[in-house]
Formats: structure tokens, C-alpha cells, sequence
């Protein structure tokens, strides 16, 4: 058995050791790290397989910088710089992936974690959310290292196996962790922004999204209660009917459209870049900023940067097709402009509702990171990272729709930044978390110089 082991042990580094970037991505996207909102079927083998992998990839990373492994999964690597005097900076992203849909298996090119490389592209669940975060930055460094590279300015990884779960023990006990060392960083960069070929306001030029905030996230839990009973006597108003009635009224009335600072900082920043009269309209959001946000709360697609958003996503009621229910239940979430409560978002929803008997509970989603600075160093650095790679891009600050890890560091650092050097389309990025997930090779290979360039010119 030992042999067998010390077998597989020297067969797995020489794989390694031979494979181009993209084949070891290829071969992270083979490695199920599937977070389940259960977790009791998650299946942790796997996250140690993967970080097994991850040292025979990169050897020099995990031979000279210093490693810790925290809450059994998540990774901690500390990079010093040659001058104390100067704070670290730190770099984040995660390792674990969502499951694929049940019933959508066959609807993938390739199988989801069959980590096919075909027609220029890398296919699988993770390719771009988010083990070309992890595997991007694990390359720049080794590359760095292998070239004889010492940062001024320290470095610190730090990646989390749970954030697709809300990362209360990966990217929470990492945080801990730093805060044990008393780490406090200049700036960091998280999962988020990228660079989108395809937007029709700049036809000629990438735009690279470098978000400065998030939305928040509020799920509220609505219940319904009363008379239940046989079929053959309802009562005159059901709970189910209750309940969809609050619900229709929930989607009937939604948050008011407007421009948040990340937003108008965005159209501010690529005035320049466009024609008449998109540039007079951008240059004085003061005035036309109600008919910008307007304008794009009619697009599902630019909806979520001008809207506290809607989503009714949890049903349940009833056992069996006779019994009218004495209760039903749903879920409704939303994700918050920067600005907006979740006590105020409840307020609204309940006078919405005004239904006495449809009551409303709710968690709310602590440490929503605040809007950091795009004229700060770490913008910068990012800024002239992109253009080394991408000289034709216009950087941009943004705002991401969705919720990261980022809250767990609030207070370790000065400015919190999402960005991941990859190029897409707006149609690929709709793949994120759905069917289809892929990655351009050329992509990844250049997010991977951009990465370089951050690591490089972020520890000067």
C-alpha cells in the first residue's frame, strides 16, 4: 500500500511538473469541490485532493512563502517583503464551486468537471468562478519566484474553501487568522470585476470593471397562516392564496431605479471615450442621471447596478392535493444598492404586503464592505496592470451585483477592490454559476499576466 501511495505521490508531480497553465487549471476543473448548501454532502476528500495539488503545481510557492492551513481547507500564504515598514497587500479568491443544476447535466458542451480543453476554450464548473482566481495567482507567483523576484512590499494569499456557502469557515477563520498576526494591508483584491468585450457604449475598446463595492444580500422568509382542512370546505381565503397574493404585490412594487456612486464614477470615467451625446449625458449624471438609471433599469442586464433587486425564489405549502394548508412559506431575496437597509428594505416589503396575517422574519447580511477609493494606489496599480496587458482598455470603477468574500476582511484593509484579469462577454458571463462555464485560453493566459503585473508593480 505504501508503494502504491508513494506511486500515485511521484506520478501526480511529474504530471504537474510537465503541465502548461492550462492544463493544470484544466485539471484543478476535474477536482469536485463542490460546496452544497447541506453540508453534510459535501465531500471534503475533495478539497484536500485539490490542495495536494496545488503544492506539487507549484513548488516554489509552496516551498518558499509561508504556508498555513486554515479550518482544515482554506490556504494562507504569506509572502514577506524586504521592507517591514511598508503594509502587505492581499490577494483573495476561493476554491469551491456550486453544483451543476439536477436535470441540466446533459445540456453541458462537456461534462461540468470533465476539464475538456477544446476549440481555444477551457470547459467546466470553476473556470471562471472561481479556480481561475486561485490557479492565476498561484502561476504569477511561481513564475515571480522562478525569476528570482523579492517583493518590497509584502504579499499574503489568502484562499477560502466555502464561499459559495457564505464563507463562515474558510474566508472568516482566514480573516481571523490575519487579525491573530495583526495584518492590516495597504489595499486587496477579490473575485468580481473583469473585463467585458462587448459593451455597446465602447465597441472598439474592452472595459475592465474593477468593482469598488458590492450589493448587499437580504433573504426574508414570508408566512402565511390560517384555517386549514379538508378540500371539500376551504375557507374563503387559503394561506397559499394569502401568501401569493403577498407576493404579486412584492413583484407589482419594486425598488425605485437610481445611480450609486460606484455607477456614476463608471459612466464619469469613459465620458471621454464616447460620442454625442452619451458623452454630454455622462459628464452631467447631476442632471440626467433619473434618465441613465431609467434607461437601464428597462435592460435585465444593467438592472441590478440601478436597483435594490427582487427575486422570489422559495415556495413551500401543503402535503397532499385534498388538505387545504394551515401554512405556507416562501423566500424572497434581495440584493441591496450601496445605501439601502435591510430594516428599511423590511419596512417597504411589509407596507407592501399590509397583510396582518403574513408575518416576516429575516437575517441580515452583516459587514457589507464599504465603497473603497478608485484614485487610491491600489486602483492604480490595478489600473496600469490591465493596460500593460491590455494597452486598448479603459479601466473603470463599478459596482458588483453579486456578494463575495470581501466582508470577511473589512477592517484588515484600507481599500477593498474585485477584479480577476479575465476577458468575456456579457453572454459568457451569464454561465457564471449556469450551464456552460468556460474560459477563453488566451483569456486565462492573459489574466494571468495581468496577475503578474498587480503582484509586481502592487509590492514595489
Amino acid at each position: 500500500m505504501l508503494r502504491f501511495f508513494v506511486a500515485m505521490t511521484v506520478l501526480l508531480i511529474s504530471t504537474a511538473s510537465f503541465a502548461s497553465p492550462v492544463q493544470r487549471l484544466a485539471e484543478a476543473v476535474r477536482i469536485q469541490t463542490i460546496s452544497y448548501q447541506e453540508r453534510e454532502r459535501i465531500d471534503y476528500a475533495q478539497f484536500q485532493r485539490l490542495n495536494d495539488y496545488l503544492r506539487v503545481s507549484y513548488p516554489l510557492v509552496f516551498a518558499r512563502l509561508q504556508v498555513e492551513t486554515v479550518s482544515d481547507y482554506s490556504l494562507l500564504l504569506r509572502w514577506p517583503g524586504s521592507d517591514d515598514s511598508l503594509k502587505p497587500i492581499l490577494f483573495t479568491a476561493h476554491t469551491d464551486v456550486v453544483p451543476v443544476e439536477p436535470g441540466t447535466e446533459d445540456d453541458w458542451a462537456h461534462p461540468a468537471f470533465a476539464g475538456v480543453v477544446a476549440d481555444g476554450r477551457i470547459y467546466g464548473r470553476g473556470t471562471l468562478d472561481d479556480k481561475l482566481g486561485v490557479m492565476g495567482l498561484l502561476e504569477a507567483a511561481e513564475q515571480l519566484l522562478a525569476e528570482g523576484f523579492v517583493p518590497r512590499r509584502g504579499i499574503v494569499f489568502a484562499f477560502g474553501h466555502d464561499e459559495e456557502i457564505s464563507g463562515e469557515q474558510g474566508a472568516a477563520s482566514l480573516a481571523a487568522r490575519m487579525r491573530e498576526l495583526d495584518l492590516h494591508f495597504e489595499w486587496m483584491v477579490d473575485e468580481g470585476g473583469m473585463l467585458l468585450s462587448d459593451n455597446p457604449l465602447l465597441p472598439d475598446r474592452p472595459m475592465a470593471m474593477v468593482n469598488v463595492a458590492e450589493k448587499g444580500y437580504l433573504t426574508i422568509t414570508l408566512v402565511a397562516t390560517g384555517e386549514g382542512g379538508h378540500s371539500s370546505n376551504p375557507p374563503r381565503i387559503s394561506t397559499i392564496g394569502r401568501l401569493s397574493n403577498a407576493l404579486a404585490r412584492i413583484e407589482a412594487n419594486p425598488f425605485e431605479p437610481r445611480l450609486v456612486g460606484p455607477v456614476e464614477a463608471m459612466f464619469e470615467t469613459i465620458a471621454p471615450y464616447v460620442g454625442q451625446p452619451e458623452r454630454f449625458v455622462f459628464n452631467n449624471l447631476w442632471l440626467t442621471g433619473g434618465i441613465v438609471a431609467s434607461r437601464m433599469d428597462d435592460e435585465r442586464l444593467t438592472l441590478p447596478f440601478v436597483r435594490t433587486t427582487t427575486a422570489l425564489t422559495m415556495i413551500n405549502a401543503g402535503v397532499k392535493e385534498k388538505v387545504v394548508p394551515p401554512r405556507a412559506e416562501a423566500k424572497v431575496n434581495f440584493r441591496l444598492l450601496p445605501g439601502d437597509t435591510a430594516e428599511g428594505v423590511v419596512e417597504y416589503i411589509r407596507e407592501v404586503i399590509n397583510d396582518p396575517q403574513v408575518t416576516i422574519s429575516y437575517d441580515p447580511w452583516e459587514n457589507v464592505p464599504p465603497i473603497s477609493d478608485h484614485q487610491a494606489a491600489g486602483f492604480q496599480v490595478i489600473s496600469e496592470a490591465v493596460t500593460a496587458v491590455y494597452p486598448e482598455a479603459v479601466v473603470t470603477p463599478s459596482l458588483l451585483t453579486a456578494t463575495t468574500d470581501t466582508r470577511h476582511y473589512i477592517g484588515l484593509s484600507d481599500n477593498q477592490y474585485r477584479f480577476h484579469g479575465v476577458m468575456m462577454s456579457a453572454g459568457q458571463a451569464s454561465s457564471i454559476h449556469g450551464t456552460n462555464e468556460f474560459i477563453d485560453v488566451r483569456s486565462y493566459e492573459k489574466s494571468i499576466l495581468i496577475a503578474r503585473e498587480m503582484l509586481r508593480r502592487g509590492a514595489r
